[in-house]
């Protein structure tokens, strides 16, 4: 297998995992703590892999590892769990799977480089699948939700773009350890301030917890971030739309959520705008 198929297959695996989210947060874990919810997520994850690699960035290096921190883990966290909060899932995912044409924006104006047009296209059909595949009649608008989701893809996107820009010395287990550390001390007054302390937690509660940290902090984010160090932004990027298609499955198979064919169509054009946009930042690196 290609080396770059490989590494493809194993970053895809991170916006998998992160489409259980909804699944673990809505059925095991205790209502209507968000902020909590992010902090247990990222704060404990940061610390294991910092204890198990004790790698401390270079004097030079504190500035870009701090604003990553910031970027893609406790801004973007925040506003994920704002807009969960006050959006429709369907919305929400629409509007997150605008990233993939965010990194393409910082490509053009932070890098001066123009990706190729065929990017922009197929990442564009990307959005209209998810649009297809989740989006509801029904779809409440919220104008505090629709900028805390717009504003997380961005936060997100220009994360992702510096993190392959802006390289640190540190291996990927470190280099991702500081990150959800960072993310969870901006996240811990904010938790702490906006929400209620946790009360006795059920066995349920403590594994729903533990899988969030374990998998959807530990491993998807040191898959991600190594992904970012093979391969050009916008190829990772356009992996995120794999999210809302693997929550609508789960959704579909566990709690009785429904599939018709615009359903079908939508996960269908996810699949062929993710390869199209690989294929088309293959021939220029974007």
């Amino acid at each position: 297998m290609p080396s770059r198929t490989a590494t493809i297959l194993t970053t895809a695996l991170a916006p998998l995992i992160w489409g259980s989210t909804y699944l673990v947060t809505t059925e095991f874990l205790p209502p209507d703590r968000p902020f909590t919810a992010a902090l247990i997520r990222v704060l404990p994850a940061g610390l294991l892999l910092l204890a198990w690699t004790w790698r401390i960035p270079k004097r030079d290096e504190w500035a870009t590892v701090v604003l990553l921190g910031f970027l893609n883990i406790g801004f973007f966290q925040a506003m994920l769990f704002v807009a969960a909060y006050r959006l429709p899932g369907g919305l929400a995912a629409v509007l997150s799977s605008t990233q993939t044409l965010m990194v393409l924006v910082f490509t053009w104006l932070i890098g001066k480089t123009m990706p190729p047009k065929a990017a922009w296209a197929w990442s564009a059909a990307g959005v209209l699948g998810i649009a297809l595949l989740v989006l509801s009649p029904q779809a409440r608008y919220d104008g505090t939700g629709i900028l805390a989701a717009l504003a997380g893809a961005a936060a997100m996107a220009l994360g992702v773009y510096l993190s392959k820009h802006r390289r640190t010395s540190l291996p990927v287990l470190a280099f991702t350890g500081w990150q959800l550390f960072i993310g969870g001390l901006f996240l811990l007054p904010v938790a702490l301030l906006a929400e209620p302390r946790l009360e006795s937690l059920s066995p349920a509660n403590i594994g729903g917890y533990l899988y969030l940290s374990l998998f959807g902090a530990v491993l998807a984010y040191v898959l991600f971030f190594r992904g970012i160090a093979k391969l050009s932004p916008a190829a990772v990027s356009s992996l995120g739309l794999l999210s809302p298609v693997s929550a609508f499955i789960l959704g579909w198979l566990f709690l009785g959520q429904g599939m018709d064919a615009k359903s079908l169509a939508g996960f269908a054009l996810v699949l062929v705008s993710i390869f199209g946009v690989q294929r088309a930042v293959m021939k220029k690196v974007v």
